[in-house]
């Protein structure tokens, strides 16, 4: 299985002109987070990300009236608590997990098992909503003699909901002057790349209780259907993804369930729900285990939603023991994946 026969990519060329033995920029990005968990940070992030036409689609003004008149009066302090409850010392658990796997690449490029053979990587962090900004990250990247830039969404699967408004919102900077001379190219999926893979296998295997789970459940977050039928890949990229986990854990089929988390809003979303499906194993298994393989960094849907509300839901079911794969965050296996992107780019 070949890692770039995931990638579909977008080439951007600003100028016509470059260094080619200037270092080459990776953009780590992400979707982003709230500066903090206080109720008016957690609005302000909440307003950003759902007033994006490519994450709701809906006619606007019908939608700038629910967004503002019921969603954000309610959501917003309850989504507050719910970060607090996960929120670490250094800042928000997304933040800090992708800045350490934003270290962890630049090592894993750079080192000296890996020689850069005369191109250099510099690697900085942007979010599509919140900061570090990709703005911000450009700019960085920048300063630092960068002419080729690589955007790396921190999204296996592919969806216009993630990765279509990170390389929407870039093409839109790169078309200011004053970054004229930046070309960008986008690993705009990985679904089967075979390191990562290897290592989400590797981190379930090792998860405390896999050898006593009776059941294994893979949860991705959720999509609306309407958004699939209308050409959206996200769907089969996560079938991809566990298609090829499954092989390389040598499970069968009735071995495991895949579903979706994090419904939002009165549309059909992508099915089974994963609430749904483990209130529904507590009743014929003891211990279950579930892992999220497309979460790369921990965040409040899986420290919040999976680890603490879900596995209260599936006690209350009668289940007794729900056990969490963490995310790889900054573990090596993931680096390596990430690298190895990187490095098959070519210009």
């Amino acid at each position: 299985m070949a890692a770039s026969t995931a990638n579909a990519r977008v080439n951007t060329t600003t100028t016509s002109s470059s260094n080619e033995r200037a270092p080459i920029g990776v953009l780590l990005a992400n979707l982003g987070t709230p500066r903090s968990p206080a109720t008016a940070d957690v609005r302000r992030y909440l307003r950003e990300f759902l007033s994006d036409p490519k994450v709701v689609r809906a006619p606007r003004w019908i939608w700038f009236c629910v967004l503002n008149g019921i969603i954000l009066p309610f959501r917003a302090s309850r989504s507050a608590k719910l970060y607090r409850s996960i929120w670490m010392q250094q800042g928000s658990p997304l933040l800090v997990h992708s800045r350490t796997i934003a270290c962890e690449l630049a090592g894993a490029l750079n080192g000296p098992q890996h020689p850069s053979h005369g191109d250099p990587y510099r690697v900085a962090l942007g979010m599509r909503y919140g900061e570090p900004s990709l703005e911000q990250a450009l700019e960085s990247l920048q300063s630092q003699g960068v002419q080729r830039i690589v955007l790396l969404p921190l999204f296996p699967q592919q969806s216009d909901t993630t990765t279509g408004t990170l390389e929407e919102r870039l093409c839109r900077l790169l078309g200011q002057p004053r970054f004229a001379g930046l070309r960008l190219r986008s690993i705009s999926a990985w679904p089967d790349e075979s390191l990562y893979v290897r290592a989400l296998a590797d981190s379930i295997r090792a998860t405390p209780g896999f050898d006593e789970a009776e059941h294994f459940v893979l949860s991705y977050h959720g999509l609306p259907q309407s958004y699939v039928r209308r050409g959206d890949p996200y769907l089969d990229h996560c079938n991809r993804t566990t298609r090829a986990l499954v092989a390389e854990l040598g499970w069968s089929e009735s071995q495991y369930t895949q579903t979706f988390q994090s419904r939002f809003g009165p549309q059909r979303w992508l099915e089974p729900s994963t609430e749904d499906t483990i209130c529904a194993l507590a009743k014929r298994h003891r211990r279950v285990l579930v892992a999220t393989p497309g979460f790369p960094a921990d965040c409040l849907e899986t420290l919040e939603e999976i680890a603490v509300g879900l596995r209260e839901r599936f006690h209350e079911e009668g289940g007794e023991e729900l056990h969490v794969t963490p995310c790889l965050n900054g573990s090596a296996g993931l680096a390596a994946a990430l690298a190895r992107l990187v490095r098959e780019e070519k210009w």
